[in-house]
């Protein structure tokens, strides 16, 4: 078991962590914080350079605290409140990622649900300094704060399209 959370753990988090890469700077992809900034203008939230800068350090940071397995689930916490937030992004695309539907996010909202839930196993830093396991509660609030929190982000960031933008972006060509 604690192999299968390591394994989980390391893709999870290192998947979270590379989407935020990509937000602020031209590594696995990316198109530097000015590109980061765009694409959450095109997306249409406020807040331009500020929420890209804030989603890519927050996605970085919960992604390498859930690969360490340190402080689990504040840390899946924070990644179920990013990935939510990209999830809404894409809802209107559908499910599947090849219509650049919101797929991706939920798997990653969910992996990081489990990982809330289950610990990090024995192979973590949680472990490590003897904080598992966590209280139910706490595992349970996780699982519910993250994504309410990404909900409430895409509100308050949200701003209305101005007219005749209503539909969402063209997926860019591979």
């Amino acid at each position: 078991m604690d192999a299968g959370l390591l394994i989980l753990r390391l893709v999870t988090g290192l998947l979270v962590a590379g989407h935020g890469v990509q937000k602020v700077s031209f590594h696995l992809g990316g198109k530097g914080l000015a590109g980061g900034t765009e694409e959450f203008r095109g997306d249409g939230f406020r807040g331009g350079r500020l929420t890209a800068l804030t989603a890519g350090a927050g996605q970085i940071g919960a992604g390498l605290f859930l690969a360490a397995g340190l402080l689990t689930p504040l840390a899946a916490m924070a990644a179920m409140g990013v990935m939510t937030v990209a999830g809404t992004v894409k809802w209107p695309n559908g499910l599947w990622v090849q219509n650049d539907g919101y797929e991706y996010p939920l798997v990653l909202v969910v992996a990081s649900a489990a990982l809330a839930l289950t610990g990090p196993g024995r192979w973590s830093a949680d472990h490590a300094l003897a904080v598992t396991p966590w209280p139910v509660w706490i595992s349970v609030a996780a699982v519910v704060i993250g994504p309410v929190s990404g909900l409430l982000t895409r509100v308050v960031l949200h701003r209305a399209a101005p007219p005749g933008e209503g539909t969402p972006r063209p997926r860019p060509a591979p």
